[in-house]
């Protein structure tokens, strides 16, 4: 055997057992979700061994299909957290908020509530199971105590996995919005021709899409960085207007504008629709979004942009528009 066929070979062994010592037991959850379904994906194509937390048994078809693990109870039940996350090498996890916003019944307060209690759950499986890595899907705006609607819940479920101890290494994941958010406003794009909220124009409206944080995700999966990180995720930094010209020119409205309307007249309005603790939810958190405040610390800790620009984004957005 030659020189050059050595080194061949030892580069073929070494890559080989680090692909090895990289496969891990990683838990997943938020089912088959908007972020969970492509960070599952991106972690079996790496050969990691996925087991995805749903309460839905309907789901278990799906996740199998994507050659994960389904693991089935709630996020209530500690003790099933426990025994689902002991053994893994890494934990991500999220919170989703339940219940209708359209429920009468249902108030932001319940929210947070339960997601506080479901926080508070995740600490008590961390340490129980012995977990050292995980990271949490937060959300931009969580460095708010305040002022940034339903978006608290990260800001508090920070704050309590901050509480795990010292040697349990955590990554707080912050998106900005969804490109998917962008769909809520087909409606009034049809029958008032613009798009309208109490922020717009040249406010700042960056986005993200779920490819793009799932595989900012899978870094800080595999990462072994010590300690407690911020990580800011974007694919677009944008503003109103900017996103309402990509938007418009996919839709054959190359004129669409991104207007401003008062906070009483977007609450009245989606009061039409969503009870009214979550219609003000959300003119709070768009408050924040006008004044700059939720982007104060995204700008202080701003990440490279992702891959998926809003143009990729508005193919699949002119097709909704069209049905």
């Amino acid at each position: 055997m030659n020189g050059l066929d050595c080194v061949t070979l030892f580069f073929f062994y070494h890559a080989t057992f680090v692909q090895k010592i990289k496969n891990m037991n990683i838990i997943v959850t938020g089912s088959v979700g908007y972020v969970s379904t492509p960070l599952i994906q991106e972690l079996i194509e790496r050969g990691h061994s996925v087991t995805v937390i749903s309460s839905k048994a309907e789901k278990l078809a799906a996740i199998e299909a994507l050659g994960a693990k389904a693991a089935i109870g709630t996020m209530e039940d500690a003790d099933f957290l426990t025994d689902v996350f002991t053994g893994a090498d890494a934990v991500y996890c999220m919170l989703s908020p339940a219940g209708s916003f359209t429920d009468p019944d249902n108030r932001v307060s319940d929210v947070i509530e339960r997601a506080n209690a479901i926080a508070y759950n995740y600490v008590q499986a961390i340490e129980g199971s012995g977990v050292k890595r995980v990271v949490y899907l937060s959300s931009v705006g969580a460095h708010m105590d305040k002022g940034n609607g339903l978006l608290v819940i990260h800001h508090n479920a920070e704050n309590t996995l901050s509480k795990l101890p010292a040697d349990v290494n955590i990554t707080f994941m912050r998106p900005v919005g969804f490109y998917k958010n962008l769909f809520g406003y087909i409606g009034a794009i049809k029958t008032r021709g613009v798009i309208a909220s109490n922020y717009g124009g040249d406010d700042t409206s960056n986005l993200v899409a779920p490819q793009d944080i799932a595989a900012a995700i899978v870094e800080e999966l595999e990462s072994t960085r010590p300690g407690r990180q911020v990580r800011y995720i974007a694919s677009e930094e944008l503003t109103c207007q900017e996103v309402a010209a990509i938007l418009g020119e996919a839709i054959g409205k190359p004129d669409l504008q991104w207007i401003t309307i008062t906070d009483e007249q977007l609450l009245e309005g989606m009061k039409a629709f969503m009870n009214e603790s979550f219609a003000q939810s959300f003119v709070e958190m768009n408050i924040s979004t006008h004044n700059g405040e939720i982007y104060e610390d995204y700008y202080r800790h701003k990440p490279i942009l992702g891959k998926v620009k809003l143009k990729d984004f508005a193919k699949g957005f002119a097709t909704a528009y069209q049905q």
